[in-house]
């Protein structure tokens, strides 16, 4: 009794306590809350609003910037944070031609990659307070529009998802992209969304169209041998896939009830999680996973556009939402 009164404790002292982001597609297309084991206090909307429908979010790795890809002009709004929006940055030079349907910090807050709809659809540029000069682009362009954008842990290497074959490209990166990898020898069956990469840069996960939904493969270097499905699959398009901080669970959102999927992770698929008592109430369009791996957020497209839920080797009780809801369909969800 007395080691498990001690366990309590020591869960509740080290929770993770910071922010939690979630943007959408309705004015003021960002929001942010206060996170201590459940929703805050919205902090005040940023004085100059995303001018368009916001599907994702990012921000830096020092928490010291949040930046929001959107569909109208300038298609990305930066602004700094420090427990609060700070004045929006200037908008880059040289904009995207078209809306940027995800956006990435790399960990060592050096750099910025968007993907959208405009050849070469993946772009990127220097971070330091502000955009700089945008990088030339790729040798080898993505064959068509970019769904989704990951770094990986060492900022040495770019994936994204895109929307035909191979569904899934890579690059490396150093002060600006590099050689293409090559193509994985099993590409994902469908159009690649959401990408992510595990922390311990093990393994790269490609949410997709088109059963099975997910195909996760090891990375050194290159893309490696696809693993083997899980046994049992999300059940529709996987919108995003992300790893837990310490590697050793992978949380799909995805179309289709019970809308999110957790699975253990350690070089392959386990036995999927039992689905929450309580279920999102639309289809699951992003996911985060908190830094000390206890809560799971999923926003989706139906009221209240954001759940979230305790996560202890499974799902837990189902945090109350928050006080003033996000307006509209939720694209993105980021604790931070």
């Amino acid at each position: 009794m007395i080691l498990a009164v001690k366990a309590a404790i020591a869960n509740v002292v080290g929770a993770f306590a910071g922010n939690i982001a979630v943007s959408y597609v309705s004015s003021p297309y960002i929001s942010v809350y206060p996170w201590s084991a459940g929703f805050g206090t919205k902090y005040a909307d940023p004085g100059t609003l995303p001018t368009g429908v916001a599907p994702k979010v990012t921000v830096t790795t020092a928490k010291d910037a949040i930046a929001v890809p959107h569909t109208n002009s300038p298609y990305i709004s930066a602004y700094p944070w420090s427990a609060g929006f700070g004045t929006k940055y200037a908008n880059p030079v040289g904009i995207p031609a078209a809306p940027n349907n995800d956006a990435k910090f790399s960990p060592d807050d050096a750099n910025i990659a968007l993907v959208n709809a405009a050849s070469p659809f993946i772009h990127a540029y220097p971070w330091s307070a502000g955009f700089g000069t945008k990088y030339a682009n790729p040798a080898s362009a993505l064959p068509s529009t970019g769904r989704g954008v990951y770094w990986s842990p060492t900022s040495t290497d770019l994936v994204a998802g895109h929307s035909s074959p191979p569904y899934v490209t890579a690059y490396a990166w150093s002060a600006g992209f590099g050689t293409k990898y090559a193509d994985p020898a099993v590409a994902p069956t469908g159009t690649g969304r959401g990408v992510g990469w595990s922390p311990n840069g093990s393994d790269v996960a490609v949410p997709h169209s088109n059963s099975p939904y997910i195909s996760v493969y090891p990375w050194s270097a290159g893309f490696g041998t696809k693993y083997a499905d899980p046994a049992a699959l999300p059940t529709g398009t996987g919108y995003e896939a992300r790893f837990s901080p310490a590697s050793d669970f992978l949380a799909i959102a995805h179309a289709t009830s019970p809308y999110i999927s957790v699975y253990p992770w350690s070089a392959g698929f386990g036995t999927k999680y039992a689905d929450p008592a309580v279920l999102p109430t639309g289809v699951g369009l992003g996911v985060s996973i908190s830094p000390d791996s206890n809560s799971i957020a999923v926003s989706h497209v139906s009221s209240p556009y954001v759940t979230v839920y305790d996560f202890n080797a499974g799902f837990g009780t189902k945090y109350a939402d928050p006080a003033v809801l996000p307006a509209g369909t939720a694209g993105g969800v980021l604790f931070f």
